[in-house]
């Protein structure tokens, strides 16, 4: 099953949906909605040929998605802005794209290396949305989504000068009429008998709520980047003075300034000692009723609540605050010191109480983040508290952690609010601490191996998406920067250029090459996000205010369709294409602090100058797969892959998909992984070699439920074979 989401109720939404159009295909080509079979509604696309709509690095990665019911191959060119033929090629036809409902060639143009703008891609007569390759092409991306965080924050005024004139704005929620808090809040009733400020922090979505969970997770995804960042040598492009914040110029990192403002929020919800539950965070802090739409903060007048201590909530700021004194110590002691003394009263208060759970039931007026399974918080915080500290007992309940050794740390639907279990394994795969090499090398490992996964499911998908095809549920594009996360530590982690190229395809995938040819980040793409769901961006339903800043990431396809006007103009859509740019729409289109992070933290991953490759090998192979047996519910199958390139291949790994579901449960001659229906098949050291013309044959044993058809398509160290 899915992880658990950010399913927030909302008011009742209108229901006068602004459907984007498509436009006619031809040459081969079908409308977007027609091959998803969906209502027209759905329709979003202005061209089958789906690039990236920003562009591509020269040493990345370079394919785009082209909708046609061609079975052959078909021509491509990219044409330079003069119009002059820079590159051309042929399509390789993937056929049937489950997620997408779209039968799908892809096009790989990686070869072509020159720094330009004004690209196009021309298949078959039609043409994609320009694009550019250029080195600094995530430089303004990298910007703007931290800048996100700024213009989110509560409890101070939003300069013009940092911001532009139309998102300027007072400080919410601090006490001026006709706001009633965040400077003296009571609790829900039967909750506490005091009030607590609680100011500044980020509002948590596109309402005024403040959650400790996600913006636990969110703050360590900030920090983490700039961990990141250290150890590659590029700590400078998030360093002091590199974003729009006003603390710019003080001597610390802007990402940590901006991080800083959310610590100080969570350390505020922190029960004071003497008070009933001591140490415990506070869960949510937000109105008593839902806020009306469009409502800027400083307009809101109803009244703030502090929602009952929660374990997840608590573990959160364990976590967070004792990351905050491992990469605050050498920019301010004393905060590190302030940090780690918050992250050791909240581990405490957790063991005191480990099982005091936020009900899914507290929904009115905000989201009720609730998660009955904490052990996944308590192994991420136990693990940030090691790193912290080294001391034994942290390591202690670190290697005590059912997570420690869990096969399912890293789930085929990435890590989330809810499940952080995946944070405490990256935590302690880059961070030194005192674990044995053998442990240590496990835990890289299973980063490696969850990366694998990924680029499995990539390689068979037709819009190379790391989740699932039913991983398209609220907050979708969240998910898929979490999974290029993992995907690009692993690469840090082997020096192995396959996994920076699945992390930048990513990036393709939130900027337009996916099944509607959107870009779902506001402001970057010719055809982009423009009416997420927001209190104060909200110029669809109000003129005076504006659209969502450049940098906003929407939540994307949400195939459970949890809004009117998503049951109302997406009704039949295909997963992925279950999205629709309407302000009301808050299932598919709202915005989020724990999207927005992992967005971020990809965008200056991508803006950093590297030489190291990113570009996938391109394969020069052939496959056959036989089944050699098949009885009641089981079957066995013969696997023979070609070398038909000029050079040798020096260590393989062969993707594929079963697509009736099919499970693996033995193999020979190779090391058989599975994860859903995405298998992966790795050398073993005496057949790790494949000359050019020779052959290499392992076998598979596995179970079906009444059918086992072959699969139709295989990568080969990320390549596609024919």
């Amino acid at each position: 099953m899915p992880p658990a989401t950010a399913s927030l109720p909302r008011r009742p939404a209108r229901l006068s949906a602004t459907l984007l159009t498509g436009a006619l295909l031809v040459g081969g080509f079908v409308p977007a909605e027609a091959a998803a079979g969906a209502s027209a509604a759905t329709a979003a696309a202005t061209t089958a040929v789906r690039v990236n709509q920003v562009g591509y690095l020269p040493d990345g990665p370079k394919r785009a998605t082209v909708v046609t019911t061609a079975a052959q191959a078909l021509g491509w060119q990219v044409r330079d802005a003069s119009g002059a033929v820079v590159a051309s090629g042929s399509t390789v036809p993937r056929g049937a794209d489950a997620p997408s409902g779209q039968s799908v060639h892809v096009a790989d143009f990686s070869s072509h290396r020159t720094a330009g703008t004004g690209y196009v891609l021309t298949v078959d007569g039609t043409s994609s949305a320009p694009f550019d390759i250029r080195v600094d092409l995530y430089d303004a991306l990298r910007s703007d989504t931290m800048a996100f965080f700024h213009h989110q924050r509560s409890g101070i005024a939003i300069d013009a000068s940092l911001v532009g004139s139309a998102y300027a704005r007072p400080a919410g929620h601090l006490g001026v009429a006709p706001n009633k808090g965040d400077v003296s809040v009571p609790c829900q009733a039967g909750v506490c008998d005091y009030t607590q400020d609680v100011r500044g922090g980020w509002y948590d979505a596109g309402d005024h709520g403040k959650y400790v969970v996600n913006g636990g997770i969110s703050t360590w995804l900030l920090v983490n980047s700039f961990e990141r960042a250290e150890r590659a040598g590029e700590e400078a492009a998030l360093g002091d003075s590199t974003l729009r914040v006003p603390e710019r110029g003080n001597g610390i990192p802007d990402v940590l300034d901006e991080a800083r403002w959310e610590l100080d929020f969570l350390m505020r919800m922190q029960v004071p000692d003497g008070k009933p539950h001591a140490g415990m965070a506070f869960h949510k802090i937000h109105d008593a009723a839902w806020t009306g739409m469009p409502t800027r903060p400083e307009q809101d007048s109803q009244p703030r609540e502090l929602h009952r201590p929660s374990t997840a909530a608590t573990l959160n700021l364990a976590a967070a605050a004792a990351q905050c004194a491992r990469v605050f110590r050498p920019y301010d002691s004393a905060y590190a010191d302030r940090c780690l003394s918050a992250a050791r009263r909240a581990w405490s208060a957790a063991q005191t109480s480990p099982a005091m759970y936020a009900p899914d039931s507290d929904s009115t007026g905000g989201g009720a983040y609730g998660d009955t399974r904490v052990t996944d918080e308590f192994y991420w915080a136990a693990a940030e508290l090691y790193a912290a500290t080294g001391e034994s007992a942290y390591r202690d309940a670190v290697t005590s952690s059912s997570w420690h050794t869990s096969a399912d740390a890293f789930s085929p639907y990435g890590f989330g609010w809810a499940d952080t279990a995946a944070l405490g394994r990256l935590v302690l795969a880059t961070v030194p601490n005192g674990l044995p090499a053998a442990d240590t090398a496990r835990i890289r490992t299973s980063v490696t191996a969850a990366a694998d996964a990924y680029l499995s499911r990539m390689a068979t998908q037709g819009y190379a998406v790391p989740v699932p095809a039913d991983g398209y549920f609220w907050g979708s594009n969240g998910a898929v920067a979490n999974d290029a996360i993992v995907m690009a530590v692993a690469g840090e982690l082997t020096g192995d250029a396959r996994y920076r190229a699945g992390a930048l395809e990513t990036m393709d995938y939130l900027l337009g090459r996916n099944a509607l040819g959107v870009s779902y980040v506001t402001g970057h793409g010719e055809s982009s996000s423009q009416n997420q769901h927001h209190r104060f961006w909200a110029h669809q339903l109000d003129a005076s205010l504006p659209h969502p800043p450049a940098g906003s990431l929407a939540g994307g396809p949400n195939s459970a369709l949890q809004d009117p006007v998503a049951q109302e103009t997406l009704r039949g859509c295909a997963p992925a294409a279950c999205y629709v740019d309407h302000i009301d729409s808050y299932s598919t289109n709202e915005v989020a602090v724990n999207w927005n992070a992992p967005l971020a933290w990809l965008a200056a991953y991508a803006a950093e100058r590297t030489s190291a490759g990113g570009e996938p090998p391109t394969a020069s192979c052939t496959v056959t797969y036989a089944v050699s047996n098949v009885w009641a519910t089981g079957f066995t199958a013969n696997i023979t892959v070609k070398n038909t390139g000029p050079t040798a291949v020096d260590g393989w790994q062969l993707a594929w998909t079963y697509p009736a579901g099919q499970r693996v449960t033995s193999s020979w001659n190779a090391a058989v992984t599975q994860s859903g229906t995405a298998v992966s098949a790795r050398h073993t050291d005496w057949n790790r070699t494949i000359a050019p013309g020779a052959t290499v044959s392992f076998g598979v044993q596995g179970t079906h439920t009444g059918s086992t058809p072959s699969p139709t398509a295989f990568t080969l160290d990320a390549g596609a074979c024919a």
